[in-house]
């Protein structure tokens, strides 16, 4: 069976600082026309970091869309004006974040955060050798974020009290929870 849609026209609807909204008109296997509303971003990393004390670093936030406090792992978007790599970017979060930095990280995994509607790629590494950073490196501007260290029973707590709701950490827990 043919699954694959042929793009017939591409309108850009938005084109903000993080994503871009095209709607596309496609041809179905069949023949029909149908449309898709697309959003295109450039792609985020997240980190797992466990720490000597066993305990994984996490972020406290404010998300807009959901309109809650959430606790989620060091991530953010890669910065493609300024060429970083997905590596890059990693280093970069979990310092700007939690203060930490890592002898190294290793690339867990990529996958696509909600491909029904989007095309963001996401890369999970782990953070391994952690350690306090020596030189830390300035927050965004527009970030308020709290660091938080949880053991594996204050995770399953946050969790069943829905503070811990994104996909990308719940997945990083999955990972922590396998290399145990």
């Amino acid at each position: 069976m043919e699954f694959e849609e042929k793009v017939t026209n591409v309108e850009n609807v938005f084109k903000g600082h993080v994503i871009e909204l095209n709607v596309e008109t496609v041809t179905l296997p069949d023949g029909r026309k149908a449309t898709r509303e697309i959003i295109r971003h450039q792609g985020a990393v997240g980190v797992i970091a466990i720490t000597p004390e066993d305990k994984i670093v996490l972020i406290r936030q404010w998300r807009a869309p959901l309109g809650k406090v959430t606790l989620e792992i060091p991530a953010g978007k890669i910065e493609l004006k300024e060429k970083q790599t997905p590596l890059q970017t990693a280093l970069r979060e979990l310092n700007e974040e939690t203060g930490y930095q890592a002898q190294s990280l290793e690339l867990l995994t990529e996958f696509y955060s909600s491909p029904g509607f989007a095309d963001e790629k996401m890369y999970l590494y782990h953070a391994v050798g952690l350690s306090k950073a020596k030189e830390k490196l300035a927050q965004d501007d527009d970030e308020f974020l709290e660091i938080v260290e949880l053991d594996l029973k204050q995770v399953n707590e946050a969790i069943a009290r829905k503070e811990i709701c994104d996909a990308k950490t719940l997945m990083a827990i999955l990972f922590w929870k396998m290399m145990e």
